[in-house]
């Protein structure tokens, strides 16, 4: 499928939160949401409220639903919960979820030995990744092998990566088509998102996705 069209059907619900409507409904990091189609599979980065919102999670939870997520937030959820690790995998009738590290490499909010998650999911042929709270890590070095064509990169600075470190993200990833996020609600602003797109006119696509 046409990366583009793929984009299509993404709804950004604001911070880290992604809603994408393909074979299956699947939601990234829901938070201060107010609810919307009964998820498939919900994948949750980290423990953080602004990640793991209990809440949120549920009034998109259906009997059926499945989570992903790492240790510390299925502490914190109920239902049908899938442990993953930085390295493992699972796969749903045709959509596949990979677990990838994701962590702060010059500040102590997302700890590497934590075991917290990016995510990579491929539905419909088209590769997704979420990198969760992350810095620039090196890991990211490498992803080019993994051949994502959108990558949903942290923006703001403070608790993740800053605007110019994910270009430097990016240009190491090399997706077909990059989205902007974790700005607009706790930190950062949609300025952090316009200084992204900028650095990457010409090198790598760029949508700033309107909250939904």
């Amino acid at each position: 499928m046409n990366v583009l069209e793929f984009a299509s059907k993404f709804k950004w619900l604001g911070h880290d939160g992604f809603l994408v409507e393909t074979e299956k409904t699947i939601y990234f990091d829901p938070y201060e949401i107010s609810g919307g189609p009964t998820a498939d599979l919900v994948l949750i980065s980290h423990d953080h409220f602004d990640h793991c919102s209990p809440e949120d999670v549920a009034r998109v939870q259906g009997p059926d639903t499945v989570i992903v997520t790492e240790s510390a937030s299925a502490a914190k959820l109920s239902g049908d919960v899938r442990v993953v690790k930085p390295g493992d995998s699972l796969d749903f009738g045709g959509i596949t979820v990979e677990a990838v590290p994701s962590y702060n490499t010059d500040k102590d909010f997302h700890p590497k030995a934590n075991d917290w998650l990016g995510l990579i999911v491929e539905a419909e042929g088209v590769r997704v990744y979420h990198a969760g709270d992350s810095d620039f890590i090196p890991e990211m070095n490498e992803m080019n092998d993994l051949k994502v064509d959108i990558a949903l990169l942290p923006v703001s600075g403070t608790y993740v990566m800053t605007a110019e470190q994910a270009v430097e993200a990016a240009l190491a990833i090399r997706p077909k088509l990059a989205i902007p996020m974790h700005y607009g609600a706790i930190v950062g602003s949609e300025q952090d998102a316009v200084r992204f797109k900028e650095a990457l006119a010409g090198k790598i696509d760029v949508m700033i996705l309107q909250k939904a």
